[in-house]
Parts: C-alpha cells; structure tokens; sequence
C-alpha cells in the first residue's frame, strides 16, 4: 500500500474566513510521487533538498471541511498561496549539485540544437561509456566538470533537479493552477490557497 494525495483549494471571505472552493481528488492528479516530492517535500525518493512547499503543515484556520477530514493518520500537510504558486521559478534548482543517479538525455531538435528530452536512472550503457570516457567507475554526479557522454544520437550529462521536469506548470497539475488563477482574479492572489496532505 501508498499513500494518496487528498486536499482542497480554498478561499478567503471578506470577513477573513476561509472557504472550500475545490476538492483536489477532482483534479484526477494519482500517485505522482515525484511531482509530489518536488512540491510538497513527500513521496519520490528523488532527494529533492529544497522542495517548493516543504511540509509546512495545515493552517490553523483552515476551513471546516478541511478541518473534519483530517485524520490522526494524516500527515505531511503543506498549502501554497496563489501567490507563491505564481512566483515559482519552474526552472529552479531543488538541490545544491547534479542528482547521484539520474542524467539528462539531450537530443536534436529542428535546427539542430540540442534540447533536454528525458531525466532518466543513468542506464548501464552509459555508465560503462562513462567509465571508459573518464577512466574510472563514477556515478553522474562525479563526472568531470562539463563530462558527457554521447551514444546512440543523444548526449547524456549529470542534471540538477528543477520543478519543471517532474512537475511542468502546464502538465497534469496545470488545471490546479488554471483554477487557482481563475480564483485569483476575482479574490486576490493571497485569498487563495491549495491545502494538501497525504494518507
């Protein structure tokens, strides 16, 4: 068993309360556990150090339903406003250096510039064309300053996580951001907010 993503999009009142406008599981979003992780600091297993909205917990003035479906065995409960959703830099590094296992996979584009395609676990193949590039056994993360490794028409080089590439603004939580905008428009950016928790 895992666990699920549950939550709501809520909005403030005039008189300062604030109220139930969607409910998350609508979204349809399922277990992304990556995109969670880059999000709200749970799930992946990608070592995200700096997630966007790292478990910060349930406001204390959530509203009611919000408040009578959280659970004892509910946990890491994080929100964002649509302000802070709205100021992300979906380009952004989530950690400090280049991930230990996974590399970018760069391949051609129209006009023959190379475009980032895929994050994906260093395959095998890789690996040994690395080592016999570099001379020793090392992970993406140990390959030489500006190392990569071209096989089979891509080129492959050691990443820093970003957003973007497990959680795109215009991906599969695209709606949740469509609707928080739409709030937004009408309650102000910091009157309106996405609560999540996991169980």
């Amino acid at each position: 068993m895992g666990a699920d993503i549950d939550g709501v999009i809520e909005t403030r009142a005039s008189g300062g309360g604030w109220e139930m406008r969607f409910d998350l599981p609508d979204f349809g979003l399922g277990r992304q556990r990556f995109a969670w992780e880059c999000l709200f600091g749970f799930g992946g297993g990608l070592g995200v150090e700096r997630a966007l909205f790292d478990q910060r917990g349930l406001p204390d003035d959530v509203s009611e339903p919000v408040a009578g479906a959280c659970q004892e065995w509910h946990h890491s409960h994080s929100y964002a406003t649509w302000a802070e959703v709205a100021a992300v830099d979906w380009d952004g590094p989530l950690s400090d250096g280049p991930d230990y296992s996974r590399v970018g996979v760069w391949r051609p584009v129209p006009g023959g510039e190379l475009a980032l395609d895929d994050v994906v676990w260093a395959p095998i193949e890789v690996l040994d064309a690395a080592e016999q590039g570099f001379g020793e056994d090392l992970m993406p993360s140990e390959w030489p300053q500006g190392g990569e490794v071209h096989l089979n028409g891509a080129v492959y080089r050691p990443v820093v996580l970003t957003p973007r590439m497990f959680v795109p603004p215009d991906g599969s939580w695209g709606p949740v951001w469509a609707a928080m905008r739409e709030l937004a428009a009408v309650h102000g950016d910091e009157n309106v907010r996405l609560v999540v928790w996991f169980g």
